[in-house]
């Protein structure tokens, strides 16, 4: 799309998330680096977008002077500051995109010029390897058509849904803290348990991540419901039940659902302060 390969896109921020947005955006070839601006007050970070052929500055308001497409990447007590010290640079124009855990479409907007065009946008850390979840809500500025622009742009960086922000702190819970509860730990655990079980650590670990990717894909492309395909695993008195009903009994689907619920509060907690 030319409209795409003449887009200027700037990220106010240069962490994890930023990073892994940049790097999907690119390899689809309809961005090109020399239009894409990042900036953090640190320079920890630039090596990694300048080997992209991507400019670093230390200045958040050259980002919205060279950029019509802002992402706004920084932690949510950070947002205030920012946007005060860039609001008088930013134009109709202008599309901003916040990434801010809680941070809602109503604050940004008081924060930014009347009519702006502002967007939230909840990624998650497989954003880094172009396997993200990401969930994008649209301001009263923002049309139907910068969504689909928006959607487009991003989905070389994974699954992306548009949707209500009523959804947004529900996919935080759920996508965007989900990866380190729902994933990372059980995925602890389950090594841990071949360990117990005398196999070693380096092995059990690079199992248990192969069968959380396999698992994962299945339940992506097979279309069928995840209650389908454990029983599609279990057998009748077999080694699969007789491991469900341990876990039953420690409880994991009732602390899953309080992990998310508890992750969709705080961020909704954040978007109060």
């Amino acid at each position: 799309m030319d409209e795409l390969h003449q887009l200027k896109i700037g990220f106010i921020g240069a962490g994890n998330m930023a990073f892994g947005i940049a790097q999907g955006i690119l390899k689809s070839d309809e961005v090109v680096p020399s239009n894409v601006i990042v900036s953090a007050p640190s320079k920890n970070n630039f090596p990694r977008f300048q080997v992209m052929g991507v400019a670093v500055t230390h200045s958040n308001e050259e980002v919205v002077q060279r950029s019509r497409l802002v992402f706004l990447a920084v932690k949510p007590h950070f947002v205030s500051t920012v946007l005060n010290s860039v609001s008088k640079h930013v134009t109709p124009q202008h599309i901003l995109v916040s990434m801010a855990a809680g941070i809602t479409l109503e604050t940004l907007e008081q924060l930014l010029p009347g009519g702006l065009c502002v967007m939230r946008m909840m990624p998650n850390l497989p954003c880094m390897l172009q396997e993200g979840a990401m969930l994008l809500a649209c301001g009263a500025g923002a049309s139907q058509e910068t969504g689909a622009l928006l959607k487009n742009l991003l989905s070389p960086c994974g699954l992306v849904e548009v949707g209500p922000e009523a959804w947004i702190d529900a996919h935080t819970g759920l996508s965007g803290s989900g990866v380190a509860f729902q994933v990372y730990v059980f995925a602890e655990a389950l090594a841990d348990g071949a360990v117990k079980m005398g196999m070693p650590c380096a092995l059990a670990q690079r199992i248990a991540a192969q069968t959380i990717l396999g698992a994962g894909l299945l339940l992506r492309d097979a279309g069928k419901h995840p209650a389908q395909l454990r029983a599609e695993v279990c057998t009748p008195g077999g080694t699969t039940a007789y491991g469900l009903h341990a876990l039953e009994k420690g409880g994991l689907r009732a602390a899953t659902v309080d992990a998310v619920e508890a992750a969709t509060e705080r961020a909704r907690e954040l978007g109060r302060k």
